[in-house]
């Protein structure tokens, strides 16, 4: 008994500490920061009128361009698999950019939205070809708008406006919303992982001021 027992130990401990281990990291893991400073939206104009900024917020920024009929399936995969699912946490937003004159046809998207879910934390701003520009440049990602001014990467940014992506073995700046697999199994994990930063930190300075 005691040998079958000691090899049970020596088998099953190291496999036990390698879960206790693996599960802290995944849950205490910060998300690399990948550009410091991106550019605000506050000078762009918004559909309902509001001030959109993205100081303070923790945003999924994304670039839908002047062909917005064909972003409607980038815009149903992320509201699915992402937005339904955090929208209720304070300080999360969709900021969506698009050229001026897309308005009408933003409606359109947004009241197909409003069918599957409250869409008060989708935000839609308009503006000039330069200034669209200069944002998507400040992002410092190795990506490029197309000729539309659209691409189907959406980004996380964090309430001081860094850049959030993966480093390492795999560099992604931001996330290809063509694709549900890649939504599924790194958006929604980074996403969790961001959130997950925000409200320990919440929690660390309600502990400090109750002390």
């Amino acid at each position: 008994m005691k040998k079958f027992f000691v090899l049970g130990v020596l088998f099953i401990l190291p496999i036990v500490a390698y879960l206790f281990f693996a599960s802290g990291v995944n849950n205490f893991a910060k998300l690399p920061t990948m550009t410091i400073g991106v550019k605000d939206v506050t000078h762009f104009n918004s559909l309902d009128g509001e001030n959109v900024t993205l100081q303070n917020k923790i945003t999924i920024l994304g670039f839908f361009g002047d062909n917005v009929e064909f972003k409607k399936g980038n815009a149903f995969n992320l509201n699915q698999k992402i937005y339904k699912r955090f929208y209720e946490f304070k300080d999360f937003q969709f900021v969506i950019v698009l050229p001026k004159g897309q308005e009408e046809k933003v409606k359109e998207l947004k009241a197909e939205l409003s069918n599957l879910t409250d869409t008060v934390n989708w935000k839609f701003i308009f503006g000039d070809k330069e200034d669209i520009e200069t944002l998507f440049n400040s992002l410092g990602s190795d990506y490029a708008l197309d000729e539309h001014l659209s691409t189907p990467r959406v980004f996380i940014i964090d309430k001081d406006r860094n850049l959030r992506g993966r480093k390492g073995d795999e560099t992604l700046y931001g996330f290809d919303a063509t694709s549900v697999s890649e939504i599924n199994n790194k958006m929604e994990d980074d996403v969790k992982i961001i959130l997950a930063e925000y409200r320990l930190a919440l929690k660390k300075n309600n502990a400090y001021r109750e002390k």
